[in-house]
This record gives structure tokens, C-alpha cells and sequence, in this order.
């Protein structure tokens, strides 16, 4: 046995492929994985025989590949990393947030934006103006609710709450702006109106 030369003793053909080396090694390795004096022998030999291929290699007769000769450099790929799941909003929310087209938020757009002018450039006697402005703010909110889904209950409980919510936040924000208000010739109530028509503006544009 000590007569053959490190091809033998691995069990391949001195014109094997580098692949067919390594395998063979491996393969060996594996099967005699409790017997030290042949794993010795397996080692010394596969050693020899990269050694047998470096040099003819420095004479130019093969090219040895880098991941042959030296193993432990073999690039190591990344373990894929596992997407990271979007955070997917509550069910709840899903039902009730709209996607939009342009068509549907521009349009509600164009009828607050005329009310709020309304509101604020249209000069008569008490709040009267402000009142009828409201209630066509109402109707195009319910109008447009509606139209995404036909539910009429559903698009008069929205638009009554953001009403209520609309003229409470516009009343709070205006009470500290009482004098600035007063010097734009503006009344808090119709800078109320202005922030209930920008509320009801997003819910007819982006709930449904």
C-alpha cells in the first residue's frame, strides 16, 4: 500500500478532473470518518496530490483553480435573507381607507375649495351664509360617500361626524387666533367652516 503513489491511494486516475478529485476525497472521508489511521492516510494523500497539481501547474501544463488548491478561500455565499413582511394595516382600517383616482380627489376638491370661498369672501348678515354653505358641505360629502359603495347610512354617519369633529377642532384652533382673525376681517366661525370643509374633503376623497 505504501508502494502506490497519492492517485492510487484515493482511488483516481492521474488525469482525473479537480472535481472528481475533491469528491472522491469526500466521499472517503465520510466513509472512514471513525478510522484515524485512514483518514491520516486520505489526508496525506489528497495532500500530495494538490502538491503533484500545483507543480504542473507552475510548469505550465494545467491551471489550478483557486477554490481547489485553497478550499478555505472558497467564497461564501450570503444565506438569502427572508423578505422583511410589510406591515399590512387592521382589517378595519383596509375597509374603510379608499384608494383614490385623481378624478376623485380633485372634484370633492373643487366643490370645498368654492365653499370655503364662499365662507370667507361672501360678506351678509349673521351666519346665514355660513349655515347654507354647510349644508351643501354636507350634501357633497353624503353624495360622494354614497357613490363609492351605495351606502347611504354609512355616508351620512361619516359625514355628520366629521361635521361635528370639523366645527369642534375649527373652534378650538380659531379660539387662539381670535385677533388675528379679527384683523384678517375673518369671524371664527367661518375659519371653523374652512377647517370642517377640509375635513370633510378627506373623508368623501379617502374613506369609503
Amino acid at each position: 500500500m505504501s508502494d502506490q503513489n497519492p492517485y492510487e491511494k484515493l482511488g483516481v486516475s492521474e488525469d482525473a478532473s479537480f472535481e472528481e478529485i475533491q469528491d472522491t476525497r469526500n466521499r472517503l472521508v465520510e466513509e472512514y470518518s471513525g478510522d484515524s489511521k485512514r483518514l491520516e492516510m486520505i489526508e496525506v494523500a489528497y495532500d500530495a496530490v494538490l502538491m503533484d497539481r500545483l507543480r504542473m501547474r507552475q510548469e505550465g501544463k494545467i491551471k489550478v483553480p483557486e477554490r481547489i488548491r485553497f478550499p478555505e478561500r472558497r467564497e461564501q455565499v450570503p444565506p438569502l435573507e427572508s423578505p422583511v413582511p410589510k406591515k399590512q394595516s387592521p382589517p378595519w382600517l383596509q375597509r374603510m381607507v379608499d384608494k383614490p383616482t385623481t378624478l376623485d380627489v380633485v372634484v370633492p376638491g373643487v366643490w370645498y375649495l368654492g365653499l370655503s370661498a364662499n365662507s370667507l369672501f361672501y360678506r351678509t348678515q349673521g351666519d346665514q351664509i355660513l349655515q347654507l354653505m354647510l349644508v351643501l358641505g354636507v350634501g357633497v360629502s353624503i353624495y360622494f360617500l354614497n357613490r363609492k359603495e351605495s351606502r347611504f347610512g354609512r355616508a351620512v354617519l361619516l359625514t355628520l361626524v366629521g361635521l361635528i369633529v370639523g366645527l369642534v377642532v375649527g373652534g378650538l384652533i380659531a379660539s387662539p387666533l381670535v385677533e388675528q382673525l379679527q384683523s384678517a376681517n375673518f369671524t371664527t366661525n367661518q375659519f371653523a367652516s374652512v377647517v370642517t370643509f377640509i375635513l370633510l374633503w378627506l373623508i368623501c376623497s379617502f374613506l369609503k
